[in-house]
């Protein structure tokens, strides 16, 4: 555990890093991310042995939703200098002449604190975003994913000058020290608790926040849809990562017509993927710790189990469940599930399940399965989350194009591509006047034709 000392010794490194003026230089920031992609590629065998050690996540599935941070550095890359240009904008009469300007510049100091489901992803993605807008940060990756966590402190530090990057490990009271220092943006990937404390000692600072949380993302399934593609999509969406991930479809309202047919797909599915002993593949993770396993089992009780069920507590183990005939007040329904478990409940009419959705926090992604373009737009229009994919579960985080935010208490701000260099910049306005033209209409006194070409001007 760091002390404070060290903590505020490593942030007045850092302004006086960002001081220099050396991470304002467009190129030097290109660099940086070349060298940030280098870094992840050389290393990506102790990436996923950690990842291995902390979720026993499968290599297929560290090396698509880690490693593959590595595209959006190369979208960074790409897109830096475009991203970084000033950019003029109209002026009125008025105004005229002079010249308005928009610049782009970097926050200074910000702090990134990462989750323990995709701990190496979701700790370097905003990083590739600070890097890109010019900034110096400090990460604080999660010790319940203690493997990565050591993991990811030994690539930076081996990768970078720590008055420039650094991380700073530990638990709950470094912490603590950290958020009680002032950053110029603190950035946060967690639970909707945490979320709260994290802005409430930013608030102490006026220090902005971006907020990645979570929520119950529901999964509406219609009656008119390609069955087999459907199973496929939720069965992988939800039990990617032992259902750890905080867009997982987390309950299913399915259209009565088609429930019987769905589950049997989805049964059917399971069983492809994982096995018909999905303990024994090699394909699946493990929940992250015994506090959240013994969390996770209670849910077992809140329905008919339809598939999966079996647990072993020795190894964190919880297989890929499916609950039926789930009641709306169960405990499964009122927080989020973050794990292997997928409730299912039956809708006669789309209005049900909107008041179903709607009566609930606003999710941060929301799925609906459906070939109906008119259900596809009002279930648009009816309702409010961070993101939509229809269709398809998960894949729209792939869209370096489309920001990736909650909404409400799924979360604040968004990142992602240009997103996430928004995030991390100010756009600091500018307007530019000569001295060769200086109409008197604005300055006292204020006269009959002055008043009068005012109200023109006005309207």
């Amino acid at each position: 555990m760091m002390t404070q000392l060290s903590i505020t010794d490593i942030i007045s490194k850092q302004r006086a890093f960002f001081q220099s003026g050396k991470t304002k230089d467009v190129d030097f920031r290109l660099t940086q991310l070349k060298i940030l992609k280098q870094a992840v590629l050389e290393n990506k065998q102790e990436i996923i042995k950690a990842l291995n050690s902390d979720l026993k996540k499968p290599e297929f599935e560290a090396y698509a939703t880690e490693i593959g941070v590595v595209k959006e550095i190369d979208d960074a890359i790409k897109n830096i200098k475009r991203w970084s240009k000033s950019k003029t904008v109209s002026l009125p009469l008025e105004q005229v002449p002079g010249k308005a300007v928009i610049y782009p510049e970097p926050l200074g100091v910000v702090l990134i604190i990462g989750p323990w489901n995709y701990p190496f992803y979701l700790a370097i993605s905003p990083l590739v975003a600070a890097i890109a807008a010019g900034n110096c940060a400090i990460i604080k990756p999660s010790e319940i994913s203690e493997h990565t966590s050591r993991t990811i402190a030994e690539i930076i530090g081996k990768y970078f000058d720590p008055a420039y990057i650094t991380v700073v490990e530990g638990g709950v009271e470094t912490s603590q020290q950290l958020l009680a220092e002032k950053f110029d943006h603190i950035f946060f990937t967690g639970g909707t608790a945490i979320g709260k404390i994290i802005m409430a000692a930013a608030a102490k600072h006026l220090t902005p926040v971006t907020l990645e949380l979570g929520g119950k993302s529901p999964c509406i399934v219609d009656a008119d849809i390609n069955l087999e593609t459907t199973a496929k999509r939720i069965i992988w969406g939800k039990f990617i990562n032992a259902g750890q991930t905080c867009v997982a479809p987390d309950y299913l309202l399915v259209h009565k017509d088609i429930k019987k047919d769905l589950l049997a797909a989805l049964k059917k599915t399971a069983q492809e993927f994982y096995g018909e002993h999905p303990a024994t593949s090699s394909e699946y993770a493990r929940i992250i710790s015994q506090k959240h396993f013994s969390r996770l089992v209670k849910f077992f009780s809140d329905g008919d189990i339809i598939i999966g069920g079996e647990s072993k507590a020795d190894e964190c183990y919880i297989a890929p469940t499916i609950l039926d005939n789930v009641s709306l007040e169960a405990p499964v329904m009122q927080e989020e599930i973050f794990g292997p478990i997928l409730p299912v409940i039956e809708y006669r009419d789309i209005s049900e399940a909107l008041t179903i959705i709607n009566n609930k926090s606003k999710p941060l992604a929301l799925y609906l399965f459906t070939n109906n373009q008119n259900l596809q737009e009002r279930v648009l229009q009816s309702t409010s989350s961070g993101g939509v994919c229809i269709n398809e579960t998960i894949m729209h985080l792939g869209v370096s194009s489309l920001p990736f935010g909650g909404v409400g208490d799924s979360g604040m701000g968004s990142y992602h591509g240009k997103a996430g260099f928004d995030t991390f910049s100010h756009y600091k306005s500018v307007l530019k006047k000569p001295f060769w033209l200086d109409l008197d209409w604005r300055y006292p006194h204020y006269n009959q034709g002055k008043f009068a070409l005012l109200k023109r001007i006005i309207g």
